[in-house]
């Protein structure tokens, strides 16, 4: 595919999709804040402004906590192009009786507050409720899992199922960037069997009649 991809963060996530995009498209590069190498990537890095100003599609892969902090800094390279939110807001303090805590509530969702400050930008939810292990062509005897993604884009969505087809899963819209309220919190029932029980192989199927 001809678009080129940017992903900022070079922890895990970043990497592994890093790894997993790089056959498909024909530029992937992974931006930290100074360029520095990465482990586990040989291909190109730069900083989060140089990617974010040169990639058709931007994966957002970085600690929920810094996500506002980044995308503030980066806002003018942003308009009209396609975000791949796959933060999640973990507070730092410990997990309860293996329940993940959220430095949002309810009634408000990380994707929503990044949108909020890059309001020209496309963000779509995507890759939030799964580890990392299953990003990239995950295998599970029941099936093809469903990634659970939202957007107010009809157009950047319909380039992430696009991306997410190619990569093994199928997309499931949930609506507009108010439904991330709805999809981070998957990402605490995700971890609930691996906390509680050291379970980390699964992942969810929407199921219809």
């Amino acid at each position: 595919m001809e678009k080129r991809i940017g992903i900022l963060g070079s922890g895990v996530v970043g990497v592994t999709l890093g790894n997993g995009l790089k056959d498909l498209y024909s530029n992937v590069m992974i931006a930290n804040r100074k360029a520095v190498a990465v482990d586990g990537w040989n291909g190109e890095v730069g900083t989060y402004q140089d990617v974010a100003k040169n990639s058709d599609i931007i994966i957002l892969a970085v600690k929920g906590s810094a996500a506002e902090e980044i995308i503030a800094g980066i806002k003018d390279y942003l308009p009209n192009k396609t975000i791949i939110d796959t933060t999640n807001p973990i507070a730092d303090t410990p997990p309860d009786e293996g329940v993940l805590n959220y430095f949002t509530d309810l009634n408000e969702s990380l994707m929503e507050r990044i949108q909020q400050i890059a309001p020209e930008a496309n963000f779509v939810k995507s890759f939030s409720s799964v580890g990392n292990a299953f990003m990239i062509n995950p295998d599970f005897k029941d099936g093809t899992p469903t990634m659970f993604i939202c957007g107010n884009s009809d157009k950047a969505k319909a380039e992430v199922i696009e991306l997410l087809k190619a990569v093994g899963w199928e997309a499931q819209d949930m609506g507009g960037v108010k439904s991330a309220r709805a999809i981070e919190p998957l990402c605490i029932l995700w971890c609930l069997p691996g906390m509680l029980r050291n379970e980390w192989s699964h992942a969810f199927k929407f199921l219809q009649k």
